[in-house]
C-alpha cells in the first residue's frame, strides 16, 4: 500500500507542474532567509506552499505537508494573537488532514492517479454562501471580545477556510474560488502583522504563492471538469 502511494505521487506531473511547485518553495524560503524569520516560519510555509500545489495537483501527499503546515502555522498565529486562525489549524486543520487522506485515497483515479474532480449542485453553492456570511459575522463578534488584532478579517478567512476544507475533502471544484477569497484577506492580515513589526514575512510570502497557486488551480480544475462533460 505505502508503495503503491509513493509510487503513484510521483505519477503524472508536467514539467510546468514540478517546475511551479520547486520554484514556489525555492522563492519562499529563500526570501525568508534574507528576511530573516524563524526557522518554524520557514518551515511552516515551504510545507504550506507544497500541500496547496500538491493539493491542486490531487495527489495524496497534500495531507501530509498539510499536517507538518497546520502544527507550526497554529503555534505563528498564536503568537501574533490571531486566534481564529490559531483554532482553525490545531483544533480543525490538523484531524482534517488525516479525514481527507482517507477519503481522497478511496476517490483517486487509476488512470491520471489524481483525485476525481467534481462540481457541486446550486443549490448546495447558495447554502454554503449563507453559513459563510453568517458564521462570518458571529464568529467575529466571538473573536472581538477575546481581543482579536482583526476580528472580523480573522472571522471571514476562519469561516471561509473551514468550508473550503470540507469542499476540498469532497472534491469539489468550488474550493478554488473560495481559497482565492480567503488568500486576498489572509495576505491583507499578515501585511499589517508584518508592518506593525512582526518578522512573519514567510508567513506573508506563503499566503502570497497560495494566492497565485489557487487561481491557477482553480482554471486547471475547471478546465479539467468541463473537458470530462464533453
Amino acid at each position: 500500500m505505502i508503495k503503491n502511494i509513493v509510487k503513484n505521487e510521483f505519477e503524472g506531473w508536467k514539467k510546468r507542474e514540478v517546475l511551479w511547485l520547486l520554484t514556489a518553495c525555492i522563492v519562499i524560503t529563500g526570501l525568508s532567509i534574507y528576511w530573516k524569520d524563524s526557522v518554524m516560519g520557514i518551515i511552516s510555509a515551504t510545507t504550506g506552499v507544497a500541500c496547496v500545489v500538491c493539493t491542486g495537483k490531487g495527489k495524496l501527499s497534500a495531507y501530509l505537508f498539510g499536517l507538518v503546515n497546520a502544527i507550526l502555522y497554529a503555534i505563528i498565529a498564536f503568537k501574533a494573537k490571531l486566534y481564529g486562525e490559531t483554532m482553525l489549524n490545531a483544533i480543525y486543520y490538523v484531524p482534517m488532514q488525516f479525514v481527507g487522506f482517507y477519503i481522497w485515497y478511496k476517490n483517486m483515479n487509476s488512470a491520471t492517479h489524481e483525485v476525481n474532480k467534481i462540481h457541486m449542485k446550486n443549490r448546495n453553492r447558495i447554502i454554503w454562501l449563507l453559513v459563510l456570511i453568517l458564521g462570518t459575522f458571529i464568529y467575529g463578534l466571538i473573536l472581538k471580545k477575546l481581543g482579536d488584532a482583526m476580528p472580523f478579517i480573522d472571522s471571514f478567512t476562519t469561516v471561509s477556510s473551514v468550508i473550503a476544507m470540507i469542499i476540498s475533502v469532497k472534491m469539489y471544484s468550488e474550493q478554488w474560488w473560495i481559497w482565492i477569497a480567503v488568500d486576498v484577506f489572509s495576505v491583507y492580515m499578515w501585511l499589517n502583522n508584518f508592518l506593525g513589526g512582526s518578522e512573519n514575512m514567510a508567513t506573508l510570502l506563503m499566503w502570497i504563492i497560495y494566492l497565485g497557486n489557487a487561481i491557477i488551480m482553480c482554471a486547471h480544475w475547471e478546465k479539467e471538469i468541463i473537458n470530462k462533460k464533453k
